[in-house]
């Protein structure tokens, strides 16, 4: 089934559900290009320019579920202009404060910002399928996955050209002409929160301004916090720091199951298996993808003696299949399938990493690096459709900010497995142990997809 009009889901309703959660993904990968820009006219040091990567990774991992909580409660289009006007904001602040600090919060405020549009976005197309009464078309959940990754490979070269043209501050400044007009498309395209239902389980009152979880999401961020910090420079005297991520983890669970109204809601998890086996999942096959990303590029570099430059472009043929396989998962009427392929594809891919060298010539490291796109694209729509039809009435928000949670999750923790691997220099020998890490991994996601039996359940052709 594709978008019309005449369902709901038509351009005017498409346009801001894909606009919103690439503003993010642009975001992820467009600094790389202005740390170096951004060190010299800030004096500061390399080892604390990668707090700009650090900081909106965090934002974004601990504000995902909290806007998903708040898009529940008071309905998708009002976060996810809040949303907007946050990161449209946030944007300007290094015009008037051109300081590390001053691009420091913005990055944060960025994060926070743009971390309701996906969530939002979720929603919205729940709460358009259930008052049109007809199915939610599998090509807006590809057209979602196909935006945040092209955004995602398109950032490093809008950064160089916005760096090179105009300064290191364009690439914050750029958000605010996106942000406005994301903002206009969604109170165009996106239906009114006057009718939206807030959870089951609530009344009114819900509604009303109360005080958040304060505990809950400072455990979150403390648990995410620490693990992050350490793969940033995981040396054998911080490892006290892995304790630290440990035990806010455990601290966060023990106090989210009491809590009557969680930051994250620990009981609805418990109740719901399925919907923690497909999270389970999706942080598998990304922190495969995202060890190639992280892995691949210094190994290029360092041991196969490319450019930068080069080491760039030899992963446009992964971001092509990935666009092209999410395109195939659409049109899938099941969600297993998809699962499989992609995990099967992805315990290839490392152990071909494992028998790879520097010496292969072009055209194998490019079938090599390819064969990692296809996953990803079938991952991204299988699962976004798993979330989908798994999460319980009136929790589509904050479900979908936990599957974005688990992406982030799944960054740092590939970070912190590239450093202690490939060492100081990245070799052949690191890089067939992230192959078999990868193989690993990949195995593990192949299990949880085929012997999964609520993907059963997902498997039935859409209602017309």
């Amino acid at each position: 089934m594709s978008p019309s009009p005449a369902d709901g889901f038509g351009p005017r309703f498409a346009v801001p559900v894909l606009l919103g959660p690439a503003l993010n993904s642009v975001n992820t990968t467009m600094i790389a290009v202005a740390l170096v820009p951004i060190a010299r006219a800030t004096g500061t040091s390399p080892s604390d320019v990668i707090l700009l990567v650090a900081g909106l990774y965090l934002a974004s991992a601990v504000a995902q579920p909290a806007m998903g909580g708040l898009v529940d409660r008071y309905g998708p289009r009002r976060l996810y202009v809040a949303g907007m006007a946050l990161a449209g904001l946030a944007g300007l602040v290094p015009l008037a404060f051109p300081t590390f600090a001053g691009a420091l919060a913005s990055r944060v405020a960025i994060g926070i910002g743009t971390s309701a549009a996906y969530p939002a976005v979720m929603a919205a197309i729940r709460n358009r399928s259930a008052r049109s009464g007809r199915e939610a078309p599998r090509g807006l959940f590809a057209g979602v996955s196909v935006s945040g990754l092209v955004s995602a490979a398109v950032g490093p070269v809008l950064g160089g050209v916005l760096v090179e043209g105009l300064g290191w501050q364009a690439i914050f400044v750029v958000n605010a002409p996106y942000a406005a007009v994301a903002m206009a498309a969604a109170l165009l395209g996106l239906p009114s929160d006057r009718t939206h239902v807030p959870p089951a389980g609530s009344d009114e009152r819900d509604r009303r301004p109360r005080l958040p979880d304060v505990p809950g999401l400072v455990l979150f961020a403390v648990g995410i916090g620490a693990a992050l910090v350490f793969t940033l420079d995981p040396r054998p005297d911080r490892f006290w720091l892995l304790l630290v991520a440990v035990a806010g983890t455990t601290a966060l669970l023990l106090w989210e199951w009491r809590h009557p109204r969680p930051f994250v809601d620990v009981r609805m998890l418990a109740a719901h298996p399925a919907l923690v086996r497909t999270y389970a999942r999706h942080f598998l096959v990304y922190l495969c993808t995202y060890l190639v990303i992280y892995g691949i590029t210094p190994w290029l570099q360092s041991a196969a003696g490319y450019t930068a430059d080069a080491a760039g472009w030899m992963q446009l043929p992964a971001v092509v299949l990935a666009g092209t396989a999410a395109g195939l998962a659409s049109r899938s009427r099941g969600v297993r399938l998809p699962l499989v392929v992609a995990a099967s594809v992805l315990v290839t891919g490392g152990l071909l990493l494992t028998v790879t060298t520097a010496a292969a010539p072009v055209w194998v490291l490019l079938a090599v690096i390819g064969l990692f796109g296809p996953p990803q694209g079938l991952t991204a729509v299988s699962n976004q459709v798993a979330v989908y039809g798994q999460a319980p009435e009136g929790r589509m928000g904050s479900v979908a900010g936990l599957s974005r949670t688990a992406v982030q999750v799944a960054a740092i923790a590939a970070s912190g497995i590239i450093g202690p691997v490939f060492g100081p220099v990245p070799d052949d020998g690191g890089l067939h142990a992230i192959g078999w890490i990868i193989a690993a991994l990949a195995g593990a996601a192949l299990l949880l997809a085929a012997l999964d039996p609520a993907l059963r359940r997902l498997s039935r052709p859409p209602r017309e």
